[in-house]
């Protein structure tokens, strides 16, 4: 009897024990464990943690194209969308994420961002419309694009392209210097229905832009790009004073 008590207490001594351990400071609670960043495959995740933020939470609404616009969507293959999450865009804000270039991304988590964007396509969301390509297959001509411009995009940019009470300027240095030429081609034909802007079939009633139209009209807006783009800083009294010295 005596030998079964001290059994029993030394029992309930242990389950004490161990329940005093599971409470113990610093010990991890159960569901805390942290998944290390480089095993994320989750999209919605990766999405707001890597793209939200320029492309807009739900993939629509930010200040750069919607991915889960349906023109762009049937327009962009998965090669495409994997292209530019992995590389980035060369002289653009668009950034690498893959760590293969340089970014945070694996492979696997750059196509987990794929299907997931992929997954925003549905089926019948363009019905009897046949969208130009998403690559220009040819050369632009600026001088064509700029006939291209008056017809399709002045009403609303105004007639010089440095915008209206419709839209804004799209000439303007420090924009061109942000965008590609890919992306104003995306832009062209996917529109931003976000912003009012019309898709390729929307510009004139009843007169669907060509893919040799988008082709020259995204021509003559990269020939306005400049080469040292933005506001340039006012000249110091110093500067003025300097110079007037060198003159004399």
């Amino acid at each position: 009897m005596k030998r079964q008590s001290i059994l029993l207490a030394l029992f309930a001594f242990s389950v004490l024990a161990c329940a005093a351990c599971n409470g113990s400071p610093g010990r991890p609670a159960p569901g805390s464990v942290v998944i290390p960043p480089d095993q994320i495959v989750e999209f919605n995740i990766l999405f707001g943690q890597n793209c939200a933020g320029c492309h807009g939470a739900s993939g629509n609404g930010g200040p750069t194209i919607a991915l889960r616009d349906p023109v762009f969507l049937a327009i962009a293959d998965d090669a495409a969308i994997r292209r530019a999450a992995a590389n980035g865009v060369r002289g653009t804000a668009m950034p690498a994420f893959a760590q293969s270039a340089g970014g945070m991304l694996t492979d696997k988590q750059i196509d987990a961002l794929v299907r997931g964007i992929r997954s925003w396509a549905q089926s019948g969301d363009l019905p009897g419309a046949n969208p130009p390509p998403y690559a220009a297959k040819s050369l632009g001509d600026p001088q064509r694009g700029a006939d291209v411009y008056q017809t399709f995009c002045s009403s609303c940019h105004g007639s010089n392209g440095t915008g209206s009470k419709k839209a804004s300027s799209i000439v303007d240095g420090s924009y061109l210097a942000l965008v590609s030429d890919q992306y104003l081609r995306a832009t062209v034909i996917a529109g931003r229905p976000e912003l009012g802007a019309p898709d390729w079939r929307e510009d004139v009633p009843g007169r669907p832009m060509s893919d040799q139209e988008i082709t020259d009209v995204v021509a003559w807006l990269a020939s306005r790009r400049v080469p040292n783009p933005g506001q340039p800083y006012p000249r110091s009294k110093n500067v003025q004073l300097q110079e007037h010295h060198d003159v004399d």
